[in-house]
């Protein structure tokens, strides 16, 4: 079993309050749950105006389909253009 963790941090420029921002991210975790079998949320950050970090996991029985997976999962959440990508990480654990 292979399991992939992915940490996104966001910047929501267009936001000027915590509705404005919960509202950004969730267009932002229905559209990546519709595209990808994913798991994800926020995870921190989440009394902050502009700033937010996204968890995101996936599983499967391939290391290289599990990293695919959550690269292009990342750059998905680039393309949408609703916050900037800040920083992201991904690790990949075989068990």
């Amino acid at each position: 079993m292979v399991i992939g963790i992915s940490r996104v941090t966001l910047i929501v420029h267009e936001s000027r309050s915590l509705k404005a921002k919960r509202q950004a991210l969730k267009s932002i975790i229905a559209k990546v749950k519709n595209r990808f079998n994913v798991s994800i949320a926020e995870v921190a950050d989440n009394d902050s105006w502009q700033k937010a970090t996204l968890g995101i996991a996936a599983v499967g029985n391939d290391r290289a389909f599990v990293n695919s997976v959550l690269d292009k999962t990342l750059s998905f959440i680039e393309g949408l253009h609703l916050a900037e990508v800040a920083d992201s990480s991904i690790e990949v654990i075989n068990l």
